[in-house]
């Protein structure tokens, strides 16, 4: 399949390969190819939530976050192949609506962060801490915990083979900003956390796939961390 072709597999949810970082609820999903993985952007719900696919050379594949419009989920995840975990990065309703009807009918365990499960309405069948790593066929996610926007949400940061790093980073990191915060010092908690454990961490070229809205980058975003603790929002 060449680039910018559209594939269509019996299916109601186009997958295409002109992959821009923004994707529409109701619309396509879209494919990127990275070296040593696939990744599939889908947008769901009436708050435009992404839900990604990761899926290495061997169609091994983790879903991230089955927030909404689970028959749309499901038609992406039998067209992606091979989910074998989904990840839900943090408490907030809008994020898990497809749970568990995604995860029964995959019949794949659901992970989330240790502070957030007790938050989510749907079944979990364990938990993640600070540090830990989630392996799904070759790929290799590192678990980042970030308080402030929940008492517990988690970013993966998956680092591939040509030393490429994507981070999907839920409702703590968009373009622009950091996720809604309620008071100061969850404020100052999440954007501590975003600009040590992401920024001190990742280089410029690391692309981020935030929960909602377009991708963007580290070198994007960077020069604004000043701004952002200034503006407190």
């Amino acid at each position: 399949m060449t680039a910018g072709s559209v594939e269509r597999v019996t299916s109601d949810v186009v997958i295409t390969d002109q992959y821009t970082g923004t994707v529409e609820s109701g619309g396509p999903a879209a494919r990127r190819s990275v070296p040593g993985a696939r990744i599939v952007k889908l947008s769901v719900g009436p708050m435009d939530n992404n839900v990604y696919f990761v899926t290495d050379a061997g169609g091994r594949s983790l879903l991230i976050d089955a927030a909404n419009d689970a028959e749309r989920v499901l038609d992406v995840a039998r067209q992606v192949g091979g989910v074998e975990l989904i990840v839900t990065t943090h408490r907030h309703a809008d994020h898990w609506q497809a749970l568990a009807r995604v995860r029964s009918d995959l019949g794949v365990p659901a992970v989330t962060g240790e502070h957030d499960a007790e938050g989510i309405d749907a079944p979990t069948d364990r938990t993640l801490a600070d540090g830990d790593t989630l392996t799904v066929g070759d790929l290799t996610f590192d678990v980042i915990e970030l308080v402030g926007h929940t008492p517990g949400s988690v970013a993966l940061a998956l680092r591939l083979p040509d030393g490429g790093t994507h981070v999907f980073t839920g409702d703590c990191l968009f373009p622009g900003g950091i996720g809604r915060t309620l008071a100061p010092d969850a404020f100052t908690s999440l954007l501590d956390g975003v600009e040590a454990k992401l920024f001190g961490r990742f280089g410029d070229d690391a692309v981020v796939y935030p929960g909602h809205g377009s991708d963007t980058t580290l070198g994007t975003e960077r020069p604004h961390l000043a701004e952002w603790r200034e503006r407190g929002w």
